[in-house]
């Protein structure tokens, strides 16, 4: 259950990239991005399933997961949207179709609307993309980074735990939470965490959010019903704002909707990405 394993390597401007290819080379290519504080270990199973049918990049953005983590490292959004832009680049990918999940979504919308990354259909699901964002576990510690820093590890693990369950509205597999929160643990990952906390600003969103009626590309907005993190009516606001855009509500799930229904999460997709207009 919890074997995911990103092979490739690359020197993106704010550190070592981990990155993987699923799939065959020459289908027509899907790339994954994840959110906070996730890593592309979420999109394990929808990646395998789309792969049958697509060319499948997933990765782990700077500061998450397997890819690196150091002190003074840029993780914000704004540099989050620039390397994506330039993995596409690396990757030789034009128009690829984006799946973006949480923070993913906005790394997704900068990287369109600021840097002209080009995509033939954009699905975000439980999006960062309207203001206010985040949990209120989020906002306290983007408030007072600097106090929870000083956490006793086993303090530290504890909340971590609580927090990514928290983004599941069944509850996750004790396997895959710890999956979830191992990335986090120790002084590197635990530096990490409280670190793309303090980054993570909601001017990032701002800077394009009166922008998206600009997307004439395919959109799909998919959202779990029952997420405490971004309430569903944050989705019926995005599609009012994305000309053609179309909101798919997922009954019994919350924020990691790749876990609580991923079944229902890769239908809508593989559908949406073989017809996206």
């Amino acid at each position: 259950m919890t074997q995911w394993r990103l092979s490739e390597t690359f020197p993106s401007t704010s550190g070592d990239v981990r990155w993987a290819r699923l799939g065959t080379s020459g289908r027509d290519p899907v790339v994954l991005l994840h959110g906070t504080p996730f890593s592309s270990y979420v999109w394990r199973a929808v990646a395998r399933a789309l792969a049958r049918r697509h060319e499948v990049f997933v990765w782990d953005m700077p500061g998450y997961g397997a890819s690196e983590k150091s002190a003074g490292q840029d993780v914000s959004l704004a540099a989050q949207g620039r390397i994506f832009t330039e993995l596409l680049a690396h990757w030789g990918l034009e128009e690829p179709s984006v799946v973006a999940h949480d923070f993913g979504g906005a790394v997704s919308l900068r990287a369109h609307l600021l840097h002209g990354a080009r995509y033939r259909a954009l699905a975000l699901v439980d999006p960062v993309a309207l203001s206010p964002w985040g949990s209120p576990f989020f906002r306290l510690v983007g408030r007072h980074p600097e106090v929870f820093e000083q956490l006793p590890p086993a303090l530290h693990h504890a909340l971590v735990r609580e927090y990514v369950t928290s983004a599941s509205s069944p509850g996750l597999h004790p396997a895959v939470l710890e999956r979830l929160v191992e990335p986090w643990l120790g002084d590197p990952g635990q530096a990490a965490f409280y670190r793309q906390i303090a980054q993570a600003g909601q001017r990032y969103t701002d800077e394009v959010q009166d922008r998206y009626g600009e997307i004439g590309i395919p959109t799909l907005v998919c959202w779990g019903e029952d997420d405490t993190w971004i309430p569903v009516a944050k989705g019926r606001e995005l599609v009012a704002r994305v000309p053609g855009a179309r909101l798919e509500p997922i009954a019994g799930a919350g924020h990691l909707v790749q876990e609580d229904a991923p079944a229902e999460l890769t239908a809508l997709l593989a559908d949406f990405l073989q017809r996206p207009g």
